[in-house]
């Protein structure tokens, strides 16, 4: 009979404790808001997320180069963009706002993948490491005859964030697909 009981009551925890482990090792908040500005921004949903996981975790906390919230936007980043997009009433402290962070976030990786044609891969290199330093590393590599890899890339620390990017992109497109909106 005990044995009955503890096999039931395991079978009514396990859903719960799966779930808890997706919230720890793949964590997701504001669905609803990366829906949204990737529907607007035309953007996959899983590479806002991406780019999320990466920069905090969902865990938004000042860097220490100052960027905020939960995409880590430089304030001088996020005037260029309100002043890109039209806006005028941008405020530092509205970083810390996730519809905010993400809808800027999101605006900026479709800056970048348009000046990169679509490649996701050098626009979220630019997106750590800036567009100055990704278009210099493309330009050496076209010189070259060649296309910029990952492998290629000169700061170790753009080559793992592009990696870690893609990967968590993959992982919320596998786990998180209802809640962010993706059709399997």
């Amino acid at each position: 009979m005990g044995l009955a009981v503890a096999i039931g009551a395991i079978a009514l925890i396990a859903p719960h404790l799966e779930h808890a482990v997706h919230e720890l090792a793949l964590p997701l908040s504001d669905a609803s808001v990366i829906r949204e500005q990737a529907s607007e921004k035309h953007l996959d949903p899983a590479l806002i997320a991406g780019v999320i996981y990466a920069e905090t975790k969902f865990d938004p906390r000042p860097s220490p180069a100052g960027a905020q919230g939960l995409m880590q936007i430089l304030p001088s980043t996020a005037e260029f963009l309100a002043h890109l997009s039209g806006g005028v009433d941008f405020q530092t402290g509205d970083l810390a706002t996730p519809a905010v962070n993400i809808a800027y976030g999101s605006y900026y990786l479709r800056y970048l993948l348009d000046h990169y044609q679509g490649n996701e891969l050098l626009a979220v290199a630019a997106y750590n490491a800036g567009l100055t330093n990704v278009d210099g590393w493309v330009a050496h590599a076209r010189a070259q005859g060649r296309a910029l890899s990952v492998g290629e890339m000169p700061f170790p620390e753009t080559r793992e964030y592009v990696r870690r990017v893609l990967s968590a992109q993959r992982a919320y497109r596998a786990t998180y697909a209802r809640q962010l909106g993706i059709a399997q």
